[in-house]
């Protein structure tokens, strides 16, 4: 028996469509309970009229290409096509070309960070290209000068004799008649060429044009080495006004081929460079290209270079194989490297000491600081593959954010820069299975003195003494562990980062989806700053005249490290103590009190960071169980943790004053006289509303699925 498929497969379909319905609107398509079959032949017939790449691109928006259906996603000013998945679960797709939602904060937040250093850059551009014309002019200028006093300058005519004058006057003769009649001498003006006159009349028209012409011609251009779906490139294309390139790379076939999908769709074909190689590849070629027009020129500058203003290292993991490469690639002149990790369990955590030192050469903190420590250790990682070349780094912004961290960084070519980070490195001895105290040793030490005329400082570079801790925590007791090699200077540039958020402040949210976070993130590392009172001093000097101070404050600038580098988590002391926390407010009114300064760290949230030392941290603490929250000492076991943090074994009473029989109190805590819990003063003073802190966006969100393209 044969069976007709029109007949028993469409039929049902057909009636049920060719029923009379009422008139069309789309909440009532909405609620219709389709069988899958109709719903796909209602999308097949839909499906050939889709518009294609030359469509306008809008949010949303269904794009068909080479038979591949596309919905457009736009973030910022820039649209993507991501390829529809219509059994897929939200979270759960299979992408060929990876594409992550949840980095949008980090996408703005570049943008944001590239327009600020971009523009303080093209200015520079613009200024040396300025003084290069000037200097050519001049030579120029000077050139003529010389060309038209020699042309009017008389020549010397030797002695002449009787025939010799003779013969002068009949060529004299010869070449001006004497019926021809000779302009006037004094009126006459140098014959000038008519490709000078051009030139002349050209300069004379437009000084402002010409300028244009210049400013225009001036390169800022971007590698976006590991692009995947291109979105990076095509934001920095579409919302950065003075790129004049972007270079999007990635390995991938597939990502490559959405790359330059996406660029056309947006109408920047012009403007991305699409590239299909392996990031290290693309980067050393153009350090090889380098080295090759550096041959043969000891001691002359290259009138171009290849290299890019800003490399932006967006891996899927660890961007530590990448760094070697990256530092050559960039501009020596200052150029930005930004540099994202997402590998937080490596450098964030103690349960890969191993790997965390394989590839960034440091070990890993246990304690509430990690996020902070996995900052300063990658930076240590740049940081010395820069230094091998005779390349100085500095951390312009570096933020731990979410499962990964964003570090921006100005790379400089400056032998005499890369001398004082030895000294600028440290090792950290923590109390990880104790109290969390720690106590840092620096590697080498910077030290400045005075030269031999009298006149000035120089710096040395020398050895420092060591150990800088026992071997077991002088406030509990317990055994410390050593972290480490790490950076040791600061990780924000406090001038920088109020530049990213006057950016911030004039940008729309409507193009910078997580702007109020951004801003919030922005203003809390720019508070993060500490200045130690030599640095206060140098900041008083540096508006003085004279080269002796601004070469004074420039080597106390360099010699700068962080005395304050890591936060401490209120609740979690507490939680040693055994004790309830105190509120916010009342913590730093007291440490405020004892004139120490406070503020919070980007990190985490509800952090302190803080110019105390841990034994005032702790006297603090015991001073809020003794007044305000006192504990059943006979729930605290003898001997425990709790018992020797709040020094319950003691014969006598220390909150009066009194030292106990084989402890050495601190000299900080022995001058308190009284701790004093302000809740006014520790109040904020900026009334500002930021949102300061992540909050989950939404189900099982972060890194996501690597992807499966090929």
């Amino acid at each position: 028996m044969r069976l007709s498929l029109s007949s028993i497969s469409y039929r049902p379909i057909v009636a049920y469509l060719s029923r009379p319905r009422p008139p069309y609107h789309p909440a009532h398509i909405t609620t219709f309970n389709q069988s899958k079959r109709t719903r796909s032949v209602l999308c097949a017939m839909s499906d050939d009229e889709l518009p294609g790449l030359d469509a306008t691109p809008a949010n949303g928006q269904r794009i068909k290409h080479e038979n591949v259906i596309y919905t457009t996603v736009k973030e910022g000013l820039a649209h993507i096509l991501v390829p529809e998945q219509k059994d897929a679960k939200d979270g759960q797709e299979v992408q060929q070309v990876f594409y992550n939602p949840i980095q949008q904060f980090n996408r703005d937040l570049t943008v944001l960070a590239m327009k600020a250093y971009g523009r303080e850059k093209m200015q520079q551009k613009q200024a040396a290209s300025e003084a290069r014309s000037g200097k050519f002019a001049e030579k120029k200028r000077k050139r003529k000068e010389q060309a038209q006093a020699q042309s009017e300058r008389p020549a010397k005519s030797p002695k002449l004799g009787e025939d010799a004058a003779a013969e002068e006057v009949v060529a004299d003769s010869a070449v001006a008649p004497i019926d021809t009649e000779m302009p006037d001498v004094k009126g006459a003006e140098p014959a000038v060429p008519e490709q000078e006159k051009k030139s002349e009349a050209q300069a004379s028209n437009g000084v402002d044009t010409e300028k244009e012409k210049k400013s225009s011609s001036l390169e800022f251009t971007i590698l976006d080495a590991l692009s995947a779906s291109g979105l990076r490139a095509l934001r920095y294309a579409h919302e950065i006004p003075f790129l004049t390139k972007v270079t999007s790379n990635d390995l991938l076939k597939v990502a490559t081929e959405s790359i330059q999908r996406n660029a056309i769709y947006n109408g920047l074909a012009d403007k991305i460079n699409v590239s299909h190689d392996d990031a290290l590849a693309h980067m050393y070629s153009v350090v090889v290209k380098e080295l090759r027009k550096r041959s043969g020129r000891t001691g002359k500058a290259i009138a171009a270079t290849d290299k890019y203003d800003v490399i932006d290292l967006d891996p899927y993991g660890s961007a530590a194989p990448f760094l070697d490469a990256a530092v050559q690639a960039i501009r020596d002149d200052g150029g930005l490297l930004c540099v994202t990790c997402t590998d937080s369990g490596v450098w964030a955590s103690n349960g890969y000491p191993e790997k965390c030192y394989a590839l960034y050469g440091g070990v890993p903190v246990k304690g509430w600081y990690s996020h902070e420590v996995g900052l300063r250790i990658v930076l240590h990682s740049i940081e010395t593959a820069a230094a091998k070349y005779g390349l100085a780094i500095e951390p312009l912004l570096s933020l731990s954010v979410d499962y990964y961290m964003r570090v921006f960084v100005r790379v400089t070519r400056s032998p005499a820069m890369v001398k004082f980070q030895g000294g600028k490195n440290m090792v950290v001895y923590s109390c990880g299975g104790g109290c969390g105290a720690w106590t840092t040793q620096l590697l080498m030490k910077n030290k400045p003195a005075p030269n031999k005329k009298g006149s000035g400082i120089f710096y040395k570079h020398g050895f420092t003494k060591a150990p800088t801790a026992p071997p077991l925590c002088e406030h509990c007791g317990s055994v410390t562990h050593l972290a480490g090699p790490m950076y040791a200077g600061r990780i924000h540039d406090p001038e920088f980062v109020q530049k990213v958020i006057d950016e911030a402040n004039e940008a729309s949210s409507e193009i910078y989806g997580t702007l109020p976070r951004v801003k919030g993130m922005l203003y809390t590392a720019f508070e993060e700053f500490l200045p130690t009172p030599q640095e206060v001093e140098a900041q008083k000097d540096s508006g003085k005249a004279g080269k002796l101070v601004k070469k004074k404050v420039t080597e106390a600038e360099l010699a700068a490290i962080d005395p304050y580098p890591f936060y401490f988590y209120p609740a979690q002391v507490a939680g040693l103590m055994n004790c309830q926390s105190p509120p916010e407010a009342h913590l730093k009114g007291a440490l405020k009190g004892l004139g120490y300064r406070v503020t919070r760290s980007h990190c985490k949230a509800g952090s302190i960071k803080t110019d105390a030392p841990w034994s005032v941290i702790f006297h603090i603490f015991r001073e809020w169980v003794r007044q305000k929250a006192p504990v059943k000492e006979a729930n605290i076991k003898e001997g425990s943790l709790a018992w020797r943090l709040l020094r319950l074994g003691e014969k006598q009473d220390i909150t009066e004053g009194a030292k106990s029989e084989g402890r050495k109190e601190d000299e900080a805590v022995s001058k308190i006289t009284e701790v004093v819990f302000d809740e006014e003063l520790g109040r904020e003073e900026n009334k500002l509303k930021l949102v300061r802190y992540q909050m989950n966006p939404k189900e099982n969100w972060g890194p996501m699925s690597r992807a499966t393209g090929k």
